[in-house]
């Protein structure tokens, strides 16, 4: 039952041996993210959930980055891009399989957001790695202000989303952002061990509870999360600091933004951040 999924065109999934491997196939672009990539990895996560032959499984990079953020060859729009939903979002969450993420390379924005909704994490000790939203003026989205803070801890969070600053895989597992760090070579093999031991020598069922009761507390909170980044991204989206960040990121120079807290944010926003 060994196979190779064709219809994808932004991905790969491949199962064999009860492992599903997940890989971002964009090489050429540093697997940046794009609305097709999104839902082609959701597709890939129901087809997991659904195929009782696949046990766990393991996400990662084509050739040298894991995910170097969204792609935002067209602009600050790469933040905000919408594409035509036919079934809500499955994220790796919420799937009934251990999902082991393995960084082999650059995890930037939405490329260490994604992971953070996996299970296990592990990284390459070279990978770059950074919540790097704050510095182009958007902001963290699918719901790392809480991953992070449980799997890192709050300091930890705080130090790393309000500063969007790189961290190597080696830091990244002092944080505890990731369980592991090792040479690039063996990160695949140690991910597929773990899979592996995760197929032969665990029951289905108790997995597949054990991971809902592990999720249970933080995912109450995710969907509704999730809403209010939306819309506080879209409203960044269409701002000026958004243009600016995304401009001096190309430009390779520090941003000079305009925007005050103090007077720049509407009414109806701050009243959203104190319902979360």
């Amino acid at each position: 039952n060994d196979m190779a999924d064709q219809s994808f065109e932004q991905i790969q999934l491949f199962i064999e041996d009860r492992v599903a491997v997940i890989t971002l196939n964009r090489p050429d672009q540093m697997n940046t993210w794009t609305p097709i990539m999104s839902r082609e990895l959701s597709d890939a996560m129901y087809e997991c959930d659904d195929n009782d032959q696949v046990r766990a499984v393991i996400l990662t990079g084509a050739g040298r980055a894991f995910c170097a953020g969204a792609d935002l060859s067209g602009g600050e729009g790469g933040f905000t891009g919408k594409t035509k939903i036919t079934r809500p979002t499955k994220w790796p969450y919420q799937i009934s399989k251990p999902v082991i993420a393995a960084i082999n390379g650059a995890a930037v924005g939405v490329g260490i957001t994604y992971a953070m909704l996996a299970d296990i994490r592990l990284a390459a000790v070279k990978a770059k790695i950074g919540f790097a939203m704050v510095r182009r003026g958007i902001l963290p989205e699918l719901a790392s202000h809480v991953t992070v803070s449980q799997v890192a801890g709050f300091s930890n969070a705080a130090e790393l989303l309000l500063t969007g600053r790189m961290m190597s895989g080696a830091e990244a597992q002092i944080k505890g952002i990731v369980s592991e760090s090792l040479d690039a070579e063996i990160l695949l093999e140690r991910a597929r061990a773990i899979a592996d031991d995760i197929a032969l020598n665990t029951a289905p069922v108790s997995v597949a509870l054990s991971k809902k009761l592990l999720w249970q507390n933080i995912a109450s909170n995710i969907p509704q999360l999730m809403e209010t980044e939306g819309k506080l991204i879209n409203w960044l989206g269409e701002s000026e600091d958004v243009k600016e960040g995304v401009k001096a990121f190309f430009e390779k120079r520090e941003p000079s933004w305009s925007m005050s807290p103090s007077r720049d944010i509407p009414e109806d926003l701050i009243k959203l951040t104190k319902e979360n």
